[in-house]
This record gives structure tokens, C-alpha cells and sequence, in this order.
């Protein structure tokens, strides 16, 4: 693994999730484990996740208030839910600390129809103030550092100057996660999850050594332990090589949390906060991979095939970008585009072609590229799951490839799809939904 870097000056930034900061006990967890290093002077807490199983998240109940809201109904039950949780926490925790007038303001916005991102942001918001006060911190409001431009994207220059300004110095500073503040000087949040993203861009501004991110989690397993329960813990991976894995539903950290350490060379620890003495997975620039040859395998069901034939169709110069164009007009993304001599395919996420309470898409596109590039046929395969197996070392490694499908090959699973990224880095297979268990234990066994 590689090692964190050490001087007087060393700056750790943690996040802590949400079932992290979900009571006062994980809270208190919380306290140790920043205590515990005197670098770790930047948090970035999360809104108080679920306290049991039959709990519900703070989050949630705040868009349940801004949705009754709208409908002109009371808030009070709800809200009477959001105040008792965050009230215990103080109480739990001994705190002389007088939310009153901090809670009355957010119900009494949220009650005149405020926006949905303000309401949502509330949890961070308040929680961050207990947070800071449990640890001695100085109260960063986030809309006051993290800054979005006209086009929703995040402002980085105006942001990171920002962050580094209002953390200059000494002392501990506490930055809630998930929001900032739009070019029109409102509440924007990012998409769920996004409390990682906020640990990273704190970590990019702050110039921080280590971006830790505190889950329930010990770090990343090498594959789905819903299907393989005895899944190695991956002690090492790179940002890229997560990016793959994320993308293909390896869920422990927002998608995007990598963007804003991976230019500056930040590594990113996943740690549990549970069992803080665990080492967790390290996400970094490089890594040797030495016998590694597979870092992870991940898969998604969900996935439509659209077949395109044409004789000679290598020869028709523009035929990929009109059909391509076709989706376009439709606002579908695709995943994967194969092709023969004479065929081409396009790989679509059914998310896309049957969007939730809209019309499905999929004939019109058919129709539609029939009468761009008028092919000899047009044929659908549904029911396709991709799985992404993963790892630097596969470049180098002669004979992976023939290993991976020789598995799946005696596990007498059928692929119905290849496709390995230019990186060389990942091989992509498409087989029936119906096979992703039995494939995935397939390459798992070969490769772990």
C-alpha cells in the first residue's frame, strides 16, 4: 500500500456518512476517531442517516416536508420528526447548544414553499453545527465556500480559493456536505451521495494530503458480496480503475468524488467508522500491480441491445454518426457500440430508453434509424447485463483474456457481448440477466 505522506504541516480531510453521524454514539465514534489525529482539522459531515432499519433518513423527511409544502399542506408531523432527531443527538450527547432559532427558521422557509434544494440541504446544514460543536470546530456554512456556476457545473477557481481562505490557520473547521450556492445565489445540492463530492473538493481547496472518506464500510470488496460472500477486501486501487467499477454499480463512494482529487494527486481512503482501526481501501494515481492482475469485478442488469445490419456498410462513409445522431435526437446515451464488417451495435440502458413515467422511446428510435442509414435489418436483444472485471495489471498480464472467458465459459454462461476499453484496463461482457450471479462468481474464482 502506498504511504501517506507525514510533515508538521499535514492537513487530513474526513467525511463521515450518514449512518456515521446517524446518533449521539456514532457520534461520539466520530470524536475519537478526529481526536485520534491531529491532522484531521477539516469534516465534512453528512445529514443523520437512518438510526435502525426501520428508521428513516433525515434527508428524505426534509423532501416529505418540501412535497407537502407544495401541496399546501402542514409540515409540523414532519418536521416534528427532523426536530426530535436532531434534538436527542444534542441530548445524547450533553451539548448546551440551542437549535431554536436555527429549526424555526428552516420550517417556517420550507413551510412557504422554498425550494427543494434548500429543504434537502437542511439536514447537513443543522447537523454540521452540532458536529462542530461536539468538536470544538469552527462552523464553515457550505453556501458560503462551495460555489456552482450558470451552468450548474462547480466554479472551481472561485470555490477553492474560498475553501483555502477560510481554512487558513490553525484549529479544526467543520464544512456539512452535499450543498452549496448557485450563480443566482440560492441553495443548490448536489445528487445524493454528494457529501463525498463535497470531502473532495474541501480536500482539493484545502490542499489536504489524505481525503479520508468514513462509511460502515471496511473500504471496497473485490465483487458483490450479495453474490460472493466471501469477497476479498481490495487494499488498493486507482482512480481509474474505480471509475470502471463505480460505473458498472460498485456503490461505496459518490461517482464523482474522485474528479476533484484525482488532478492533484489526493489519495482518497475509505474507512469504517465502526472498526476505525481497520486499514480500509486506498484509491490512488498508481499502484504496482504486481500479482494483482484483477483489482475488482463489477455488474448491472438493465441493459437493451439494438442490432443495426448492412451489407457494405464499412464502406458508407458517416453511416456510425447517423445513427449515433439518431439517439442524440432522442437524448438517449449509449454504452457500448460494437461493430463488424457489415454490423453494428448499440448498447443502451433500458433507464433510458423506458424513461419512468414517460412514453418508451424504443420504437421511434428504430423507426428513425431505419430511415437514416435504411438497413438491410434492425434487431432488438432486452435483458442484457454488463460486468466489468478490472485492473491495471491486465495489460501485461498475457493470457487474461482466455482466462476470463475460458471461466465463463465452463461455468456455461453465454456472452452475448465484448468490448475492452482503448485503456486496456478493463474487458466488458454482455450475457443474459438471468446468468450475472453464475458469471460473476465465475470470473471471481478465477481471478481473486
Amino acid at each position: 500500500m502506498s504511504s501517506i505522506p507525514s510533515s508538521t504541516g499535514r492537513l487530513v480531510v474526513a467525511k463521515f456518512g450518514g449512518t456515521s453521524v446517524a446518533t449521539a454514539d456514532q457520534l461520539r465514534k466520530v470524536q475519537r476517531i478526529v481526536d485520534a489525529d491531529p491532522a484531521r482539522r477539516l469534516v465534512v459531515p453528512s445529514a443523520p442517516g437512518k438510526a435502525h432499519a426501520k428508521d428513516t433518513k433525515v434527508t428524505d423527511l426534509l423532501y416529505l416536508a418540501h412535497e407537502l409544502a407544495a401541496k399546501g399542506q402542514d409540515i409540523a408531523p414532519v418536521w416534528g420528526q427532523v426536530e426530535k432527531r436532531f434534538l436527542d443527538i444534542i441530548a445524547g450527547l450533553g451539548l448546551t447548544l440551542d437549535l431554536g432559532p436555527t429549526l424555526a427558521e428552516a420550517k417556517a422557509r420550507i413551510q412557504a414553499g422554498g425550494p427543494a434544494d434548500y429543504a434537502a440541504s437542511r439536514g447537513e446544514a443543522i447537523h454540521g453545527v452540532i458536529v462542530a460543536a461536539l468538536l470544538g470546530a469552527t462552523y464553515i456554512d457550505a453556501a458560503e465556500v462551495v460555489f456552482f456556476d450558470r451552468n450548474g457545473r462547480l466554479d472551481e477557481g472561485r470555490t477553492y480559493a474560498a475553501i483555502a481562505q477560510r481554512t487558513a490557520g490553525s484549529g479544526r473547521f467543520v464544512i456539512p456536505g452535499f450543498y452549496g450556492t448557485s450563480a443566482a445565489g440560492e441553495v443548490k445540492t448536489f445528487s445524493r451521495g454528494g457529501s463525498d463530492v463535497t470531502g473532495a473538493i474541501v480536500a482539493r481547496g484545502a490542499n489536504a494530503v489524505l481525503y479520508e472518506n468514513w462509511t460502515d464500510v471496511s473500504g471496497f470488496l473485490m465483487t458483490d458480496p450479495r453474490i460472493v460472500p466471501e469477497a476479498k477486501p481490495i487494499t488498493e486501487v486507482t482512480y481509474s480503475e474505480l471509475r470502471e467499477l463505480s460505473y458498472m454499480g460498485a456503490s461505496v463512494l459518490h461517482e464523482e468524488a474522485v474528479f476533484p482529487v484525482r488532478g492533484a494527486g489526493i489519495p482518497i481512503n475509505i474507512r469504517n467508522t465502526n472498526k476505525p482501526d481497520d486499514a480500509g481501501t486506498m484509491i490512488v494515481a498508481t499502484r504496482d500491480p504486481g500479482h494483482q492482475v484483477v483489482v475488482g469485478i463489477a455488474g448491472t442488469k438493465g441493459f437493451t441491445v439494438i442490432n443495426v445490419e448492412k451489407a457494405l456498410m464499412n464502406g458508407e462513409v458517416g453511416f456510425g454518426r447517423r445513427v449515433l445522431d439518431v439517439l442524440e435526437h432522442h437524448g438517449i446515451p449509449y454504452e457500448h457500440t460494437p461493430t463488424g464488417i457489415d454490423t453494428l451495435s448499440l448498447v443502451v440502458s433500458d433507464r433510458h430508453l423506458n424513461p419512468p413515467g414517460r412514453d418508451a422511446k424504443l420504437d421511434d428510435v428504430i423507426e428513425d434509424i431505419r430511415a437514416a442509414v435504411r438497413p438491410d435489418s434492425v434487431g432488438v436483444s432486452p435483458g442484457m447485463a454488463l460486468i466489468a472485471t478490472v485492473g491495471q495489471g491486465m495489460v501485461r498480464a498475457t493470457g487474461t483474456a482466455a482466462r476470463l472467458f475460458t471461466a465463463l465459459a465452463k461455468a456455461r454462461v453465454n456472452v452475448r457481448m465484448i468490448d475492452q476499453g482503448s485503456s486496456e484496463q478493463n474487458i466488458i461482457v454482455g450475457v443474459e440477466e438471468s446468468d450475472l450471479p453464475t458469471a460473476i462468481r465465475a470470473i471471481y474464482n478465477e481471478f481473486a
